[in-house]
């Protein structure tokens, strides 16, 4: 069981920030990332996701066999064979993902939320049966209601999760809401809440800054902001909003992040992001 490490910051560039448009990853370059992020101080590293195919697992396996101080942990599907492609890359902490807003569960799946609930339970006692620690993405979050989004968080506690991922999926959220369900959510949540944001309205780091203030004790970022669609909010930015806020976390160097930044956007060949770092 791997050990929980402390830190609000859950660096996903590897996984969510490879879906940006035009970006791919080298095993070596993902190794690279991981390693610089592991230096910076960096506590969670969502290292990709191993049932894409064998040149994402033989990465995996070089950035958990680099003997990071981080956790790295893998993305997956409610589904075995997403569980029993990262157990055999050696992770020790996967990240289930369900849908649970209405749109997603009956108009996307075409299932029910007892379809859901039956195939994360199936998929967490496969991941606990093989020694793996677990926590819960709720996608779609921002388009269910609250209550919703609280019932998986219950039976996600049940299973034995360690935290739950709040996802603004499509971006739709300002500040002004996020203040608002954060705060509700973070006094009625039973599991530790981790917010992900995503940019469509330019409004991810704001939005992630504040649920951070909201009650929220994660929350996802990605280098230079890359990621699907708009992109996610970007690790340098949330940081540096924290230090002007006195609230930059012990061990974490603000400098090496921004480097980090320019390391991903020159290996992206992504001129459009340099502007962020």
């Amino acid at each position: 069981m791997p050990e929980l490490k402390p830190g609000f910051l859950i660096d996903t560039t590897l996984r969510d920030g490879e879906q940006a448009a035009g970006i791919v990853f080298s095993a070596m370059e993902k190794l690279g990332i991981a390693i610089a992020l592991d230096n910076a101080g960096i506590t969670w590293i969502e290292a990709g996701t191993p049932v894409m195919g064998q040149e994402e697992a033989e990465a995996m396996r070089l950035i958990l066999d680099a003997g990071l101080k981080a956790v790295a942990f893998s993305w997956n599907r409610a589904c075995r064979q997403d569980i029993e492609a990262s157990v055999a890359c050696g992770f020790e902490f996967l990240h289930i993902s369900v849908p649970v807003s209405d749109l997603h569960i009956y108009r996307k799946l075409k299932q029910s939320r007892k379809w859901v609930f039956d195939q994360l339970t199936r998929a967490v006692y496969l991941a606990q049966s093989q020694g793996c620690c677990v926590s819960v993405g709720a996608e779609d979050a921002s388009r269910a209601h609250p209550d919703q989004f609280l019932e998986l968080a219950e039976l996600s506690e049940r299973l034995g999760a360690v935290r739950i991922r709040y996802a603004d999926t499509v971006g739709l959220l300002d500040p002004f809401s996020t203040r608002k369900i954060m705060s509700d959510l973070a006094i009625r949540c039973s599991l530790p809440i981790e917010f992900h944001a995503h940019n469509d309205f330019g409004l991810a780091t704001a939005n992630t800054v504040t649920a951070l203030q909201s009650g929220a004790l994660f929350a996802s970022v990605t280098a230079a902001g890359i990621g699907e669609r708009a992109g996610n909010a970007a690790l340098e930015e949330v940081l540096a909003v924290m230090e002007g806020n006195d609230g930059m976390p012990k061990g974490i160097n603000l400098a090496a992040t921004q480097k980090i930044g320019c390391q991903v956007a020159a290996i992206s060949n992504r001129r459009d992001i340099f502007y962020r770092v």
